[in-house]
């Protein structure tokens, strides 16, 4: 059975940094995966910006092609590591040794960046995209290997979004990755349905 077009809005190429990780954020940056794939990080332009809203800015110049493909590339792996994760089945080996692999290529340790006059320098520190993808894959690995973390693990239960996201602790369970774009759809859909099964009958 094929799969309805989806008119790709303005706002389904939106980024989001709304998963509640920045692992997770990066996932997101592919839509509508189970359906009808939408990329978000399509061009280095988008990678600067992605950056930018997880508050990892590059320094000018980093969000290259090799960097973007790169963060294709890692993001796929974190992808493949969680839902097996999530799936509770045995973790792809390869997807594994991807995030490993992008975890170690930043092993400085932080750094406190000074102004001439010696006080701290004002804004965030801009990085390379080694150091920008080392830190999303250490995000991941503890996303999944620390057990406060990774019981908050959900899919959003709209069955044309399913974006991942880390639920926070305290309060209900969140269904749905947004109320405003999934919960409110999901529900109006479940009226129609309703009001429509109530006609039929």
């Amino acid at each position: 059975m094929t799969q309805p077009r989806v008119r790709v809005t303005a706002q389904l190429r939106e980024l989001r940094f709304d998963a509640g990780s920045r692992a997770l954020d990066l996932v997101a940056t592919v839509g509508r995966r189970p359906t009808a794939v939408i990329e978000r990080l399509g061009d280095t332009g988008r990678l600067d910006a992605w950056a930018g809203g997880v508050g990892l800015p590059l320094l000018p110049g980093a969000a290259t092609a090799a960097a973007l493909a790169d963060a294709q590339r890692l993001r796929e792996a974190v992808f493949r590591v969680v839902t097996d994760v999530m799936a509770d089945a045995p973790v792809d080996p390869a997807a594994a040794a991807t995030v490993e692999g992008y975890a170690l290529l930043a092993t400085e340790p932080p750094r406190l960046d000074l102004a001439a006059d010696g006080r701290l320098a004002s804004g965030p520190r801009l990085r390379t995209s080694a150091e920008l993808l080392s830190t999303v894959a250490r995000d991941a690995i503890d996303l999944v290997t620390d057990p406060a973390r990774r019981t908050h693990l959900r899919a959003c239960d709209s069955p044309v979004c399913r974006m991942l996201f880390l639920d926070p602790p305290g309060g209900r369970p969140r269904r749905w990755c947004s109320m405003r774009r999934c919960g409110n759809s999901s529900k109006a859909a479940a009226f129609r349905d309703r009001a429509a099964s109530t006609v039929d009958s």
